[in-house]
């Protein structure tokens, strides 16, 4: 059994992970740390757990934590780059859910970011965690730089074309969409019910901060300049995120569906979906799925990819579950064959 510790469990991302976490056939839950909730019984927080997570919030203890296989940080940015030297250190391997590995150059994380990396030499062994790209890579890591959400659904949609090298680079469109709980748990005022319901708005459209991190993964899959338009919106609903994708082919590009199922064969959670597939953020919600279909409208020179997970599982959670399952040999779906809700 894998032990297991949560730093930062208080949060829709860190709740997530315990739900996951406490079903996976090859896990023990060893800490769950908590600086302003440390004694607290996790399940009277989270009354979902009962019966299933019997731990109480601790302060974060390096040698309570030290003690154990994998670490995961659901925290803000800055904690974890904080806290990894001294894991590994010691032998544990770190999943950051955070931005802290993300973006490979130091300087871009500071723009971004507003603080300098604390960790360079770390940083720049730590693995980008999106195991249909770089899966082999993931299994050697001891640190996982966790993808963000629209990251994730972004790049999985323009995998295909970009690695076929068959639409301009330098032109890209993500039209993103996220539900509230993209912005986490804190108390806010534009997410505040009377705020965001029967309503919907774009937000970060000169700059946002999963745009170099989207930018980044871009330029991995072709050789060409990455240029990319990112908006994302916010949506009146919970969980999940949109991102519908345009592109424009340099040539004919034959079959695209195909080239799409291709692709993804035999990635067990992403699905392309039947032509002529409109997917739904609510057919992926609780479930580590991203779902895709491909369109060429009126059969001209753009492309339309419509790609839809939850951001909290295939967008957060899920995804480190996942890295972890690679990381430790165990079989990739451990933990992760629950089944959308619906409705």
């Amino acid at each position: 059994m894998l032990k297991v510790g949560i730093v930062g469990g208080t949060g829709y991302t860190g709740v997530e992970l315990l739900r996951l976490l406490a079903q996976h056939p090859d896990v023990e839950l060893t800490a769950i740390t908590s600086r302003t909730e440390a004694g607290m019984p996790v399940a009277k927080m989270f009354p979902n757990l009962r019966g299933h997570v019997d731990l109480a919030f601790s302060e974060p203890s390096i040698d309570v934590l030290g003690a154990c296989d994998v670490v995961f940080f659901a925290t803000p940015h800055g904690v974890a780059m904080k806290q990894t030297p001294e894991l590994i250190a010691r032998g544990v391997r770190v999943i950051d859910l955070g931005a802290d590995f993300r973006i490979a150059d130091p300087a871009v994380f500071e723009k971004w970011y507003g603080l300098p990396h604390s960790c360079t030499d770390i940083l720049a062994e730590s693995v980008y965690g999106l195991p249909e790209v770089n899966r082999e890579a993931i299994k050697k890591a001891r640190v996982i730089a966790n993808p963000g959400c629209y990251p994730t659904a972004v790049q999985l949609g323009f995998l295909p074309l970009l690695k076929a090298g068959l639409v301009d680079a330098s032109h890209l469109v993500a039209d993103a969409k996220s539900g509230v709980s993209g912005a986490g748990r804190k108390a806010e005022v534009h997410t505040l019910f009377s705020e965001a319901a029967e309503s919907f708005r774009a937000y970060g459209v000169s700059g946002h901060r999963h745009l170099p991190e989207i930018s980044q993964g871009l330029a991995r899959m072709s050789p060409e300049k990455i240029g990319l338009t990112f908006v994302p919106h916010l949506l009146p609903m919970i969980r999940g995120i949109h991102a519908t994708l345009y592109a424009t082919l340099k040539a004919d590009a034959g079959d695209l569906q195909k080239l799409y199922e291709e692709t993804f064969a035999g990635e067990p959670f992403v699905d392309v979906m039947p032509a002529g597939s409109l997917p739904e953020t609510r057919s992926v919600k609780g479930a580590n799925t991203c779902r895709i279909a491909v369109y060429r409208p009126q059969g001209a020179d753009t492309v339309v990819v419509l790609s839809v997970i939850d951001n909290l599982v295939k967008g957060a959670a899920g995804q480190a579950v996942q890295n972890m399952n690679i990381m430790f040999g165990l079989p990739e779906t451990a933990g992760l064959t629950q089944i959308a809700l619906l409705p």
